[in-house]
């Protein structure tokens, strides 16, 4: 008998957040869901799993240091995978850009994600099994103008994967993310029908990915299938790169 896996997701209530819950739910999982102050999306994101499913929820600002030690110190129960699906967009100049906008995001992408992996790694050293699973963005991988402080956090997550994975494969610990293009999502919002009509244009495919093609990626991570998926990058773009 397989035995229930304990998931962590950071982001839970985010539009990607609540696609992954969706789509991984009829696995044999447990869930520690993370959110911050969207508890609206949040009791959407509950509405497809049963009570069992939900170990417990967890309100943090991921800005805050104090917060993610809070974060982390409540979790009474090992974590066999950690999904971070947090993320917050910035569109500024860089000559505009101030430094605490910077603090900023490096917190919500890049630091709460090495903070809670490393609480998390001992843990999964001893029981020799867990994947950590990062939602980058495309710009980390070409950058994008006029999102260049976005584009520069989304591109340490990738360094920052691809470097724990060569530290922890000898534990049986996964480290992979994955890199999505343009997504219909809130997130693109501010764009106007020529804009998006510009963003089109440069995908071979010809349409916006949605939140549910990141969720089958991170399906897949999650399962035995990728046990020789390791420090990757899983581009979900449409063509685009």
């Amino acid at each position: 008998m397989k035995a229930t896996k304990n998931v962590l997701i950071i982001g839970s209530s985010g539009e990607i957040g609540q696609a992954i819950v969706k789509e991984i739910s009829e696995q044999d999982f447990q869930f520690v869901l993370h959110y911050n102050q969207n508890v609206k999306q949040l009791n959407q994101t509950l509405d497809f799993l049963s009570d069992e499913q939900v170990l417990m929820t967890i309100q943090s600002d991921l800005t805050k240091e104090e917060d993610i030690n809070c974060l982390i110190e409540s979790i009474p129960f090992h974590i066999d995978i950690v999904i971070f699906a947090q993320g917050e967009a910035h569109y500024q100049l860089l000559i505009d850009t101030d430094p605490v906008m910077m603090d900023r995001l490096y917190h919500i992408h890049v630091k709460s994600t090495m903070l809670i992996s490393k609480a998390l790694i001992s843990s999964m050293v001893r029981r020799k099994f867990g994947k950590i699973i990062v939602i980058s963005s495309i710009w980390g991988e070409v950058g994008s103008a006029n999102e260049v402080v976005y584009s520069t956090m989304k591109g340490a997550q990738i360094s920052f994967v691809k470097a724990l994975a060569k530290e922890l494969s000898a534990s049986n610990i996964h480290v992979n993310a994955i890199s999505p293009g343009y997504i219909d999502s809130k997130m693109n919002q501010h764009l106007d029908d020529e804009e998006e009509k510009d963003f089109l244009s440069m995908i071979p495919l010809k349409r916006a990915g949605t939140s549910k093609d990141v969720a089958k990626g991170v399906l897949f991570l999650c399962s035995n299938d990728s046990s020789y998926v390791q420090g990757q990058v899983i581009r979900i773009n449409g063509g685009q790169l």
